[in-house]
């Protein structure tokens, strides 16, 4: 064989797949044909938080004022912050590249495909590897009603050349979630359109009810149960006709409407790699596919679609395969940032899964962050525990609030490791902070079906 390994995609999981491996003595061969780094460094989580930072500045020099500062706010220069922003993506881009020639892998800027069991077609050529992982990652989905073609995706918030002043945010994922507050907070009137009754399915209830109440505060129009059927062009932009018989004048439209695995011309057939009816490449828990030498990894699996899980479970399958450390990566308990202004950190079960597995306490606090006691500002924090009654391990932590990511990390590692309430109850806390509500929460919610019983 030519190769060990030859990783298709030089995203976060191909990368540290790649790397891990010829660190282990493999000949490794990485092919990407877009951007290193993949979605996560270039058009995902990385200039999107550096944008979030961003529509925070205005919101923080206004708050600023009752604290004493005279600051006045005279707009915001998006192609500055896109100038800076850009650059601190190539940089980052070029490093995963570097890391690999680093490590001693063979680097190819050139689409490949499989064109049989062990043989890879990249750049004119083809050669054979012993073992094969995709890692192509995901795309976004376009949506397909009338003017369609009008609207743009996630990806091209990022080479937008000027600021809209009207947006209108089509979905109720964490994208379009973030993307509704990133473009408010820079000064863009939006509208988000969900066609269900609330965003953010899937997570908790109280959180999801909680970031509602909050962006309506800031002055974002939400819609529920309402979706977009047709947009048109007019004179002054965009007029986008919704489920509910009204028009919104817009100058871009963002479907930010799901994703999907990247699989076309990886010459999947060639090699006998099955995939899902959901266009996903199947595989078992040790990442193999249908071909137990080929492996899948990250978003192309759609499994657990998170930059951190893509990574591990590169690492994870590099030390298998080459390391003399056979292991897999767990999908329970892994912490999740949404980076919505205010942000959400979660780890574990939602009441509403716990509660399906059995009887839970509830521990919730809402209040008024200290720092907006002087802004004047009218933002809660909310903080959650779910705990099974019988056992009292703290099944599910959420928070909604400022620096909630960074709080949820420490709090994942005690759900990792079984924690249960008294855990957390006989920890101090740190004063003065919201993080110490974790740990001080002491009175439980009341139970709606015992009330009902009595």
């Amino acid at each position: 064989m030519d190769f060990d390994l030859f990783v298709i995609g030089g995203g976060s999981a191909g990368v540290r797949c790649g790397r891990i491996s010829a660190g282990h003595g493999a000949r490794v061969a990485v092919a990407e044909s877009r951007f290193w780094g993949g979605t996560c460094v270039n058009v995902g989580c990385v200039p999107k938080k550096l944008m979030v930072q961003a529509a925070e500045y205005g919101a923080l020099a206004e708050d600023a004022r009752g604290f004493g500062w005279d600051i006045a706010v005279r707009g915001h220069d998006w192609a500055a912050l896109a100038d800076r922003r850009n650059a601190e993506v190539a940089r980052l881009a070029g490093l995963y590249r570097k890391l690999l020639e680093g490590a001693g892998a063979t680097v190819f800027e050139a689409h490949a495909r499989l064109v049989g069991p062990h043989t890879v077609e990249v750049d004119g050529k083809r050669v054979t590897a012993q073992h094969i992982v995709i890692a192509t990652g995901g795309a976004p989905v376009r949506p397909t009603f009338p003017g369609a073609e009008h609207c743009l995706v996630s990806d091209d918030l990022f080479t937008l050349k000027r600021r809209p002043d009207r947006a209108v945010l089509l979905g109720g994922g964490y994208i379009a979630c973030e993307f509704a507050g990133i473009l408010h907070g820079l000064g863009v009137k939006v509208h988000q359109l969900y066609r269900g009754p609330l965003f953010l399915r899937g997570f908790d209830t109280d959180i999801r009810e909680g970031l509602a109440e909050e962006m309506r505060a800031a002055g974002i129009d939400l819609r529920f149960d309402c979706d977009a059927v047709r947009v048109e062009t007019v004179r002054r932009g965009l007029i986008v006709h919704t489920t509910d018989g009204r028009m919104l004048e817009a100058d871009a439209v963002f479907a930010a409407v799901g994703r999907k695995p990247n699989i076309a011309g990886l010459g999947l057939e060639a090699a006998g790699v099955a995939v899902t009816a959901g266009g996903a490449i199947a595989v078992d828990e040790a990442m193999r596919t249908s071909v137990p030498h080929i492996h899948a990894l990250g978003d192309v699996t759609d499994r657990l679609n998170l930059t951190p899980v893509a990574t591990a479970q590169g690492h994870a399958l590099a030390d298998t395969l080459f390391g003399g450390k056979p292991r897999t990566v767990s999908l329970e308990n892994v912490p999740t940032g949404i980076f919505t202004i205010p942000p959400i950190g979660t780890v574990g079960l939602s009441e509403e899964a716990a509660a399906k597995r059995g009887p839970v306490d509830v521990y919730l606090a809402r209040f008024r962050p200290l720092r907006h006691t002087i802004s004047g500002r009218d933002r809660k924090t909310l903080m959650k525990l779910v705990v099974d009654r019988e056992t009292q391990r703290v099944l599910g932590a959420h928070m909604l609030g400022e620096d909630a990511p960074e709080i949820i990390q420490g709090i994942a590692i005690a759900l990792v490791m079984g924690a249960t309430k008294q855990d957390f109850d006989r920890t101090i806390g740190v004063h003065p902070s919201a993080a110490e509500e974790f740990v001080t929460m002491r009175q439980k919610r009341p139970d709606p079906l015992a009330e009902a019983a009595e």
